[in-house]
């Protein structure tokens, strides 16, 4: 039986806010992998990323994501690249279903640029071409790694949390 809940998408789609609000409806523990990773580094995401590249960003995923899978009862919101790795899935596969949250490029442009300093990957000069290319790229590794799919472009957290509900009373395989 999987009792683990893990949102995947790309940055901005509201794998944080959902994630929040999903544990505390279903009365779960809410995990968040990039938290995870500032703890055992001792720096920010955007620090690991300057000082130290994205592979060994990367490499700090998988070991969280390694920690977070052998977890019980949680909602886990992971980073929008988690699905770059394959193991990461395999990992989460075994306890979680795994929900990937999608938005449209223009909600997660307005979404992320609030934030712009926390998301290395938008430190370029033209964010909006950068979210495009980013998704296009990640689309396939977010769909095969799906067990359902949310577009939460137009809904609020609640709403997506509700979806999210829904979806798994129906899923004879997870338990809550």
């Amino acid at each position: 039986m999987k009792s683990n809940i893990a949102l995947i998408g790309f940055m901005g789609t509201g794998k944080t806010a959902v994630g929040r609000a999903l544990a505390k409806r279903l009365g779960k523990k809410f995990i968040e992998l990039d938290l995870l990773i500032e703890q055992r580094a001792r720096k920010s995401i955007p620090d690991i990323f300057q000082k130290d590249g994205e592979i060994a960003f990367r490499e700090l995923e998988i070991e969280a994501a390694k920690k977070v899978a052998r977890d019980t009862d949680a909602v886990i919101a992971c980073g929008g690249g988690i699905v770059l790795n394959k193991i990461n899935i395999d990992r989460l596969r075994e306890s979680s279903r795994i929900i990937y949250l999608t938005a449209s490029p223009g909600a997660i442009l307005k979404r992320t640029s609030r934030r712009k300093n926390d998301r290395p990957l938008l430190d370029v000069p033209d964010p909006a071409t950068r979210i495009r290319e980013l998704l296009e790229f990640r689309k396939p590794f977010y769909e095969r790694s799906a067990d359902i799919t949310i577009n939460t472009s137009q809904l609020d957290i609640n709403a997506v949390a509700e979806q999210i509900i829904e979806k798994l009373k129906e899923d004879e395989s997870f338990y809550y």
